[in-house]
């Protein structure tokens, strides 16, 4: 055999190794893994450098960078040991914040390689990433020298080297120079497009310029537009013979930059019209005539609104106090920090006194989880599959033994999810202040016409409900539960919210101290029958006459509607807002009336049905122009809340009541005997039960609103209503005693006997028809025995006994 030679021996050895280097070329699986290990290991750099910034590492944990391999030392960053030394190695000793450029280097590198997408783009990736780092962290290092951690040690030291050999100004311009290298090259920035976009801009500016002066009438047609597209400025280009627009693709998504809105509609100039009396042909039908001229009256008076418009610009019912300034927040009382704390270990123990309560009844659990609110957390449940849901919801007594809670209410299931709910009440809770609430953004950006901020739920959610929509609103729930601080919460919403000008309120207050703070803003806010001293009514003889007053006013209200051919009051102030309403004809604003009655009870007691109609009426129709109605009552019975009103009150509050009976009259629905109090409440609206803990406004705060409001210039009266004229009794008070009744005398001394005045009881006693017993009556109250008609009561009756009787009618004879 022939010897190998020493040259064949080392080509054999470099195709091993070229080989051995084609072996280790990843495969497709390979690939695969190294990619996920990649976006990994990315977003875990990614926790430590923002754990780094957050806990304050280059404080905390740079003791302990040192001392990493000592197992009892302690460091805070999220990625534990391995994170506190990737941090201080590639973030502290390396490019500052610059380092967050890596994490977005390895996470596209990982998806390249798991994606198998071709490494040519990666490669540029790299190099422009890796400029980029440098130029930041020196850039850092130059402009923030007493933050070392912003552009880390590699920064800080080369923007000292570069100080060194050019200085300060020379490095500025470098670092510059820099910039405009990555802008050109990366981002492909040319002069073209900077000019360009001027361009664009100046064009823009000149259409709007345009667009404020007269042009001549045209119809333009959505067809003659030519749409192109140009790819790299992202714009769309509008073309047409008229003129050119151009908008950006931006504007096409939902949220809408106002200052840049390109009405696309021409400006027509009013149309001017030369009317000239015209004579009617023979041949051409009255009813015609008729109709053309009806129409010409209607172009007539649409161009005549047109122009007062144009003149004078829309009506703005404020301008009698332009100058009203709404209360501040800084009125309410923050009593809380606002946040909601957590107990952990109250959530485990409850959790598994939960499990463990249904495990003795054979009922498993698949999953548990918990929301906390200001004053309840709700643990919702999904029990293994077979449970029977009925078999949860009779537990709720077993349940509530358990947890030692004052109440839990089971909901079973939430609707629109799959779970059971299961409400426990905290042991700390958190008082929701007025403040808070109303300082929401959702309040403050709520699109509402009459928006009222109730409290928060149990996600701890402001939870506002438009009173316009409800539209009429019921309070019930035991005394001392929350029920006048939840009307102070609706009255101070619609405080922060409306213009004096655009709501008003008819108070009733029985118990004559809850809502007598506000009287101080009477003339800005109440309104009142004419000749009355107080706005507030707390005289139940008065209210009879208010809610007439207010049926008055809802007719009248729908009387302008039907002249001015709207069908609600929104629509009905649009128009006269626009000057399409003549005010000569009757038209004027009209301002939301909303009727607040505290104890509603008391009404029913002493006036029964005389109320009750009246607000049945008001609760049927009169949501359509503008009238509200908040009633609140401490006794849910059904004889004070009636079929009839609530059939016309689908929304509903329920504080906490004393039985499950009160619950289901209020609600329709148990579980406000299971709330806690202390403004704890159920909300519906005729559909789903939402539970809100409302928001609490102590009586200075509501003076302090009230003061503020009081001392601003006002209106010359309060808002006055129709004035209400009852049904005339037929009574002549001037009556002559020859022309009384035999059986005068002897009726008398019936009713002072009976001290009632009423005449089912002359028929009785005296065995008289009813037209006969009435006259009696109408000759004792012309008399002055009897006092006037109450309605559903008895006459009052004015003489004492027989013997003042008697004195009567010897004084009559003299």
């Amino acid at each position: 055999m022939a010897k190998t030679t020493k040259k064949e021996t080392v080509n054999k050895k470099n195709e091993s190794k070229t080989e051995n280097l084609k072996s280790w070329i990843p495969n497709k699986q390979q690939r695969f893994v190294l990619g996920c290990l990649l976006v990994l290991f990315s977003i875990a750099l990614l926790v430590a450098f923002i754990s780094f910034y957050v806990n304050g590492q280059w404080q905390t944990d740079q003791s302990a960078v040192s001392q990493l391999g000592d197992r009892a030392e302690v460091v805070e960053n999220w990625l534990g040991k391995f994170g506190a030394f990737l941090s201080d190695l590639i973030v502290y000793k390396g490019f500052g914040i610059a380092s967050f450029l890596l994490v977005r280097l390895f996470f596209l590198t990982g998806l390249f390689l798991a994606l198998e997408m071709s490494t040519k783009r990666l490669k540029s990736i790299w190099f422009w990433d890796l400029f980029a780092i440098i130029i930041v962290s020196v850039l850092f290092g130059f402009f923030a020298t007493s933050a070392p951690e912003l552009g880390g040690t590699i920064g800080y030291e080369l923007n000292l080297f570069l100080q060194d050999y050019i200085g300060k100004t020379g490095t500025l311009l470098a670092l510059l120079f820099g910039l405009i290298i990555y802008l050109i090259f990366k981002i492909k920035l040319s002069p073209e497009k900077i000019q360009s976009y001027f361009d664009s801009t100046k064009k823009e500016f000149k259409s709007e310029l345009g667009s404020l002066k007269p042009q001549a009438e045209s119809a333009y047609n959505l067809e003659e537009f030519a749409i192109e597209e140009d790819p790299e400025l992202d714009n769309i280009h509008i073309k047409s013979d008229v003129t050119q627009f151009e908008i950006n693709k931006e504007a096409l998504k939902p949220t809408i930059n106002h200052s840049s809105e390109i009405d696309l509609n021409p400006v027509v100039k009013p149309v001017q019209m030369d009317i000239k009396p015209t004579t009617v042909a023979p041949q051409v039908h009255t009813e015609e005539f008729v109709i053309e001229k009806a129409e010409e009256e209607d172009i007539i008076e649409e161009n005549l609104a047109s122009r007062l418009v144009a003149d004078f610009g829309l009506f703005d019912p404020t301008l009698d106090l332009s100058n009203y300034k709404f209360p501040t927040i800084d009125l309410l009382k923050e009593y809380s920090t606002g946040g909601i704390t957590i107990n952990q270990e109250e959530l485990e123990e409850n959790k598994n006194k939960i499990v463990d309560t249904l495990r003795n009844y054979k009922i498993e659990i698949a999953q548990i989880k918990a929301t906390v609110g200001p004053s309840v957390t709700l643990y919702e449940i999904v029990p293994e599959a077979g449970i029977r849901i009925s078999k949860i919801k009779s537990l709720e007594d077993d349940i509530a033994l358990s947890l030692s809670a004052l109440g839990i209410r089971i909901i079973a299931p939430i609707p629109g999810k799959g779970t059971i709910g299961i409400e426990v009440p905290n042991k700390n809770p958190t008082m929701v202040s007025m403040k808070s609430v109303i300082g929401s953004a959702k309040f403050q950006e709520a699109e509402m016409e009459l928006p009222i901020a109730l409290g928060k739920t149990i996600s701890n959610e402001t939870f506002v409900v438009d009173l316009a929509k409800m539209p009429h609103l019921l309070m019930a729930g035991a005394t001392g539960q929350g029920k006048s601080v939840g009307l102070n919460a609706v009255l101070t919403s619609l405080l922060y919210k409306k213009h004096p000008a655009e709501v008003k309120f008819v108070l009733v207050d029985p118990k004559k101290v809850e809502l007598t703070l506000f009287n101080k803003i009477e003339r800005h806010y109440l309104a009142k029958l004419p000749d009355t001293e107080d706005a507030i009514i707390t005289d139940n003889a008065k209210v009879v006459n208010t809610l007439n007053s207010l049926c008055v006013e809802m007719d009248n209200r729908y009387s302008l509607l039907k002249d001015a051919m709207v069908r609600n009051i929104k629509e009905y102030n649009d128009k006269f807002k626009a000057r399409k309403l003549n005010p000569e004809a009757g038209h004027r604003f009209l301002p939301y009336i909303i009727l607040v009655v505290d104890e509603f009870a008391d009404l029913i007691m002493t006036a029964g049905k005389e109320v009750e109609i009246p607000i049945a009426r008001l609760a049927q129709l009169a949501r359509a122009i503008g009238i509200h109605l908040i009633i609140a009552t401490q006794r849910p019975s059904v004889n004070v809340i009636t079929g009839l009103i609530k059939a016309n009150f689908p929304a509903r509050i329920a504080f906490r009541v004393t039985s499950k009976i009160d619950s289901r009259t209020i609600l329709d629905t148990q579980g406000a005997d299971q709330l806690i109090g202390r403004g704890d409440l159920l909300y519906t609206n005729g559909n789903d039960v939402v539970r809100v803990q409302c928001a609490f406004i102590d009586t200075p705060e509501v003076e302090k609103i009230t003061d503020f409001i009081g001392s601003q210039k006002a209106y010359a009266t309060a808002y006055l209503l129709p004035e209400f004229v009852g049904e005339e009794t037929g009574i002549n008070l001037d009556m002559d005693i020859s022309d009384r009744d035999t059986l005068f005398r002897e009726a008398a001394e019936i009713i002072v006997n009976a001290q009632q005045g009423s005449a089912s009881l002359l028929q009785r006693k005296l065995k008289l028809g009813y037209n006969r017993a009435g006259r009696l009556i109408d000759q004792l109250e012309a008399a002055g025995i009897v006092g006037p008609f109450e309605g559903s009561k008895a006459r009052s009756v004015n003489i004492s006994d027989l013997s003042a009787l008697d004195q009567f009618f010897n004084n009559e004879q003299n």
